[in-house]
């Protein structure tokens, strides 16, 4: 989205359709709250639930972590909370298996991009605050590092003596890429291991190859769920307390300090964080989960569950949100069922086809029929033929386009899928 299109839809001129606000609270639910409360008990209830090692892939050559060393350590990359988090959860099992200390890091990097915003860095950088004083509380130092992974990650794991790295997945070239950086310059004797903390069913075992469609891949997938999607185990105070702790992070200095795009300002809707998305998946489940299976493509209701900053920034689970919903859905099977299909099936989908299609973000991605149906039509006769600035500004013959470049629900979500004008 260029800076014209993110102003634009920020600004106070143009019609902005109005997003209904959600039916309150039924009556007979519980108190606000009930959720967070349910789920502590589930994470007591599942102490004793083993890790699936199948989650697991070393990068590196050794799997033995290092004699004498004096911590393991977490690299946070794409999950960004404490709890529900398998590559966490792996983490501290190992480290309490060797008797060591347990370490977390995030590398901080901005870059040189139009989608460097405010919002983006505001949410990443709360949300990760949420997590700092959760590692406290639990014995864990959690340390901000200010630079890229591949340049600062080896040098800090040697000079901290860590015994282990442990990491989650991603399945973007950029991400794959500082993976390579870190295990190449990492000390050979320190295993390298990544664990799919994102996905339901791990992303190399629901498929060993590129994925055709949704109707390829589900089976896979569905058949997978007994195995894979189960209960998390909670990460506890640690027992082994680090003798060198992590410097304390100036949060505020910290956001101040990065050269983003500032016109593009926090939601107001969207608080980052685990709390508030639980906060929300409660809401979810509460008021708009029954209207999700019949109402979730129109505009004018609102019926999403409103979760993806939190799961797109790894502050919630979405293993988490499928076992919540499957269990509180019972009186809205049609809507759960359609719900799991989005959340599970069709957004693994897309780790597949990032992972196994190097040209995932261009046409030379696309299957050889779709770029030859492209190429063949190429020439076409347009009905109406639009600039960017155009398509951007509305002003268009298409009425739904032309509000969808303008819509300003509670949420700042848009609603559906919706599709450019007919133009190219």
């Amino acid at each position: 989205m260029s800076d014209r299109k993110r102003r634009a839809a920020s600004s106070s001129s143009g019609k902005r359709p109005k997003l209904p606000s959600a039916p309150d609270r039924e009556e007979g639910k519980e108190p606000a709250g009930w959720l967070l409360r349910a789920v502590q008990q589930q994470r007591e209830d599942a102490k004793d639930q083993s890790f699936n090692r199948k989650r697991l892939r070393f990068i590196s050559d050794t799997e033995k972590v290092t004699q004498g060393s004096e911590g393991i350590l977490y690299w946070m990359l794409r999950d960004q909370r404490v709890q529900d988090n398998w590559a966490l959860i792996h983490a501290q099992q190992l480290a309490a298996q060797e008797n060591l200390p347990l370490h977390v890091c995030f590398c901080l990097v901005v870059p040189k991009s139009p989608l460097s915003t405010l919002r983006h860095y505001s949410f990443l950088l709360k949300g990760l605050e949420e997590v700092a004083k959760e590692c406290k509380q639990l014995n864990i130092q959690f340390h901000l590092l200010r630079g890229a992974a591949g340049d600062l990650l080896p040098a800090f794991v040697s000079d901290r003596d860590f015994g282990a790295v442990v990491t989650d997945f991603s399945p973007l070239r950029e991400h794959l890429q500082l993976l390579k950086d870190v295990q190449k310059k990492l000390k050979k004797d320190v295993p390298l291991m990544q664990v799919d903390a994102h996905n339901v069913v791990p992303c190399w075992e629901a498929s060993p190859k590129l994925e055709y469609a949704a109707r390829t891949i589900r089976g896979k997938i569905t058949s997978r769920l007994p195995e894979f999607l189960t209960d998390f185990p909670a990460v506890e105070k640690h027992p082994h307390t680090a003798v060198r702790t992590a410097k304390p992070v100036d949060w505020d200095k910290a956001l101040a300090s990065l050269d983003v795009d500032r016109s593009v300002e926090e939601p107001q809707w969207a608080k980052p964080g685990t709390a508030a998305g639980m906060a929300m998946l409660e809401s979810f489940i509460d008021v708009r989960l029954k209207l999700f299976n019949t109402h979730r493509n129109d505009p004018n209701s609102a019926a999403l569950s409103q979760l993806s900053p939190w799961i797109r920034f790894g502050h919630l689970s979405a293993q988490r949100v499928a076992l919540q919903v499957r269990r509180c859905g019972k009186n809205a099977t049609e809507s759960v069922a359609s719900f799991i299909e989005e959340l599970v099936v069709r957004r693994e989908l897309t780790d597949n086809f990032c992972f196994y299609n190097e040209n995932y973000d261009s046409v030379k991605g696309a299957y050889e029929w779709a770029q030859k149906t492209l190429k063949d039509h190429a020439k076409d006769k347009r009905e109406y033929l639009y600039t960017r600035e155009q398509l951007e500004q509305a002003q268009t013959h298409d009425k739904l386009w032309n509000a969808a470049q303008f819509f300003d629900p509670p949420n700042d979500e848009h609603q559906c899928r919706v599709g450019p004008p007919a133009v190219f």
